[in-house]
């Protein structure tokens, strides 16, 4: 594979507000757990090798378990899996991550409303946007495995 250009080296100002999106999230208060699998979950729709990699070492690092990786990529097929507060987060994670195919349903919004305070939501969803960027940074590139 031929090496493709390094953006944090090349316009580290541009790479910055990503980070500092990041930092925001992780000081956020958001449930680490959940962060990882909305970080692993949409990795695993844009096919990003190196961000699944990554987040799927972290999230077992903080505890999370192997089964639940292993299966997150048909969560619904195992709700007792997964929290009710996780399932909707995972959805609002999908429909955001494919938002081309339908946008955001009012059905997925509404329950996520239900489930989460306008903070706690505000943060999902920006944390949803975060990794799809770093996704799209690392496809793009074609990053590879550290």
């Amino acid at each position: 594979m031929k090496k493709r250009i390094e953006i944090y080296k090349i316009t580290p100002e541009a790479y910055k507000p990503l980070l500092d999106l990041e930092k925001h999230i992780n000081k956020s208060g958001l449930d680490k757990n959940l962060y990882h699998l909305i970080k692993v979950r949409a990795s695993q729709i844009n096919t990003c090798h190196y961000c699944i990699n990554m987040h799927t070492t972290d999230a077992l690092k903080m505890g999370e378990t192997s089964q639940r990786l292993f299966l997150l990529n048909a969560w619904w097929e195992v709700p007792e899996l997964y929290t009710e507060k996780e399932q909707a987060a995972l959805k609002l994670t999908e429909e955001i991550t494919l938002i081309a195919n339908a946008g955001v349903s009012d059905e997925v919004y509404e329950q996520a409303e239900k489930l989460f305070s306008e903070k706690q939501l505000s943060t999902i969803i920006m944390a949803i946007i975060a990794i799809n960027a770093w996704n799209r940074l690392a496809v793009a590139t074609k990053k590879p495995l550290d």
